[in-house]
């Protein structure tokens, strides 16, 4: 297939697009490289060493002698150059990744909360009009998140997207109905997500769009059986309170001697997935499509649930690393349970990567090679939730009154 990855650059769309080509597909990256430029803006670096998309580009051509072709488009903002780039090149197959993917980041000030609507709702939309304007039949697979249903618990277990209802008529009887699952973002970010839901639904049955939507875990680990191919590819790795993922965070912070950071309670339960699954999913997912006319097709990329403390305390155990309590910047719930179903990937065959203490030990392997490039001040979640929370934690909403923890 011809496929193009937008977002390619970033920690998923970069091992994604390896994996894909080294399947035998025909992989163009569009990206706007934006995450860079966010790295200079936090004045905070990949964990990992990263070349320009170019070089990786050609370093995976040398090693393989297949070719990835890279495309500088803002898709938020670039709409002509989009619908001419689909016209020209018409893939079959478009797989999304290209919107800012923190919800810390995304809370930080108003100019971040905007930016986030801006760039994820507008980049979505455009390439949604894209596709029915150049009449492309191309399976479009947009990674979402768990985030859309927010982290509350009914005592059932959360359906792949959609739950069924009953709704009294008005002569008494009653009416099923199927209807989106409930939303519950818990950030502008997951917001964004939960607006692309109602994008998708309408595009599919006004369009006939065939459209998959992936509702993600949290994402831990580094490599991928392709990024451990050459030292040149490897995936970025962010450790920094707004885009590092807790676990990655937790490894990090006991490969320098830093103090596990658990906010709150820690009796938050999130999904996880191993960036080998999340890559092993997407391919899954694209040899499931849709036909035309059929509703979104909705998978829950997840592997585990995991309690944060639960966390810290294995990492704690594993590495012998001490465990920090502080502050939540986030307003949510202190303790929350959390049953995802994920049937679909099963049924397709994943075989899923649970977390083993050999993994744990890679990523504390990697973040001990690399510890010299580490900013210790930045490794703090600083991003406060809302004003309250921030003169709550004595700190200005973007944390700089925060003192490190040592």
């Amino acid at each position: 297939m011809k496929i193009a990855i937008l977002g390619g650059d970033g920690f998923v769309g970069w091992p994604t697009t390896l994996h894909l080509s080294d399947l035998g597909h025909e992989v163009h990256i569009v990206d706007n490289l934006s995450r860079r430029w966010i790295d200079t803006e936090l004045g905070v670096q990949s964990l990992t060493p990263m070349d320009s998309i170019q070089e990786r580009c050609r370093i995976w051509r040398e090693v393989t002698g297949r070719q990835i072709h890279f495309h500088l488009i803002d898709l938020a903002k670039e709409y002509e150059r989009l619908k001419g780039w689909l016209a020209e090149h018409r893939p079959d197959a478009v797989i999304h990744f290209a919107e800012q993917r923190a919800a810390p980041y995304s809370m930080k000030t108003d100019r971040h909360k905007v930016y986030t609507v801006n760039n994820n709702t507008n980049a979505t939309h455009n390439l949604l009009a894209a596709l029915v304007e150049t009449d492309i039949d191309a399976h479009l697979v947009h990674l979402g998140t768990m985030g859309v249903y927010g982290y509350s618990s009914v005592g059932a277990a959360i359906p792949e997207g959609y739950l069924d209802v009953d709704i009294e008529t008005l002569d008494g009887s009653k009416a099923q109905q199927e209807i989106l699952y409930p939303t519950k973002p818990g950030s502008v970010y997951h917001m964004t997500k939960s607006l692309d839901q109602i994008l998708f639904q309408f595009y599919a049955q006004n369009d006939g769009l065939r459209i998959t939507d992936l509702h993600q875990g949290i994402v831990w680990g580094t490599h991928t059986a392709q990024t451990r191919r050459h030292e040149q590819l490897i995936n970025r790795f962010d450790y920094d309170g707004d885009y590092g993922t807790v676990l990655n965070r937790f490894l990090i912070q006991a490969a320098i001697d830093y103090p596990l950071t658990v906010h709150g309670t820690g009796g938050q339960t999130r999904a996880f997935i191993h960036i080998q699954d999340s890559v092993r999913c997407i391919e899954l997912a694209l040899g499931d499509a849709p036909q035309a006319g059929e509703r979104v097709r909705i998978f829950n990329q997840m592997t585990e649930t995991h309690r944060v403390r639960d966390l810290a305390k294995l990492v704690s155990k594993l590495t012998g690393a001490k465990i920090a309590w502080l502050p939540n910047p986030r307003k949510e719930a202190e303790e929350n349970d959390l049953v995802v179903r994920n049937d679909q990937f099963l049924a397709l065959g994943l075989e899923p990567t649970t977390l083993a203490e050999g993994l744990l030990e890679e990523v504390v392997e990697v973040a001990k090679r690399y510890a010299h490039r580490i900013d210790r001040s930045r490794v703090p979640a600083v991003s406060a939730w809302t004003r309250d929370l921030a003169q709550k934690l004595n700190r200005d909403p973007e944390g700089k009154a925060l003192k490190s923890v040592s």
